[in-house]
């Protein structure tokens, strides 16, 4: 454990002191754009936060320079694995917002041990501690995969968990586990489930910005089976928008899905991308064996979030995903040391 790269917060003696929050996985992609989102000038302004990561090689502490100094904010290094750890960090809090996972696919096809490690009993070792703490909300952080594959229309909240992978099948647990918590002892937990998220700051392992760094090396991108499988893309913002209305104003025990309203094929992403990076099909694609057990398609029902909470996805796909691709372009500092040391293309 690292010591805090700021004072620990003092306990709380009055309502006029920040809300403490502990967001667990925020030097990686999505939570460390929720702790600078929290903490910048278009923050709410009432709140302290800690990051409790373990910076395996997705997590970055580069992600959190733009906040290292404010005087709200903590850093922690460590293991949300780890019961003593985490039970002091509980004691000190007052909501936890719980985005650490193991998250890639492929990886969990090739071992699921560290899935199940991370992101199972991770997730039960806080959502313990935040019971025997006495936390007032603990926000759990899932994905549109915990429901399978849909062929047609969208899942609501209700729909049965069907997970298909390693992965899912390990956060489709952790969601049951942290939910019931809240059945079994009252603690106001909040499940969001969201789809596949694009924006800048993204590990270069996941599709858009393995394709887009490829691309300007002048290397080829590799596209599973036909291309066919679709995804709904939600950019950063939007999903950060979706989290902070459920922590703010969602119910205690409900799932809230958080979609970006983009539905695209492989194949049509691909073909933006390579729009987007001036490059062309036949050069710069290549067909490749389709994954093991490849969900063919995913599509959530927004209808609770929109009509509950006021949500709406803002972001234009295209504009979004022209300044991710620019942003890659102007940050080959950031990007190029992780592709380099995790041997990606």
């Amino acid at each position: 454990m690292t010591a805090p790269s700021s004072p620990a917060h003092p306990a709380r003696t009055s309502p006029a002191q920040p809300t403490r929050i502990l967001v667990t996985g925020g030097a990686g992609f999505i939570g460390s754009h929720y702790v600078r989102t929290l903490l910048g000038p278009q923050g709410p302004g009432d709140v302290a936060v800690t990051v409790l990561d373990k910076l395996t090689y997705a997590g970055n502490p580069a992600n959190l320079d733009v906040v290292r100094a404010h005087p709200d904010f903590a850093f922690v290094q460590g293991d949300i694995c780890d019961p003593t750890l985490v039970g002091k960090l509980m004691a000190e809090h007052d909501q936890v917002v719980h985005f650490a996972a193991e998250s890639h696919v492929d990886r969990s096809i090739d071992g699921g041990a560290e899935f199940v490690r991370t992101n199972v009993v991770g997730t039960h070792t806080l959502i313990d501690a935040a019971h025997q703490a006495g936390v007032k909300t603990f926000v759990h952080i899932s994905t549109d995969e915990v429901y399978g594959s849909i062929d047609e229309g969208s899942w609501p909240e209700t729909h049965p968990l069907e997970p298909n992978s390693p992965y899912s099948s390990a956060k489709a647990s952790s969601d049951l586990i942290a939910l019931s918590y809240h059945r079994t002892h009252g603690l106001d937990v909040r499940v969001t489930r969201c789809s596949n998220n694009y924006g800048h700051h993204h590990f270069p392992e996941k599709v858009i910005p393995l394709f887009v760094t490829n691309l300007l090396d002048g290397k080829k991108v590799p596209l599973y089976g036909d291309g066919g499988n679709v995804r709904d893309w939600l950019h950063i913002d939007d999903h950060v928008q979706g989290i902070e209305l459920v922590r703010t104003k969602g119910r205690a025990g409900e799932v809230y899905n958080i979609g970006g309203g983009t539905e695209l094929s492989n194949k049509e992403l691909t073909g933006l991308l390579l729009e987007a990076c001036g490059a062309d099909w036949e050069t710069s694609v290549e067909y490749v064996e389709d994954r093991k057990g490849h969900d063919r398609r995913y599509s959530v029902d927004c209808t609770k979030i929109r009509e509950e909470l006021g949500y709406e996805p803002r972001k234009d796909f295209r504009e979004g995903l022209a300044e991710t691709v620019q942003w890659y372009r102007d940050n080959r500092a950031w990007w190029e040391p992780l592709k380099e040391r995790a041997a990606l293309d």
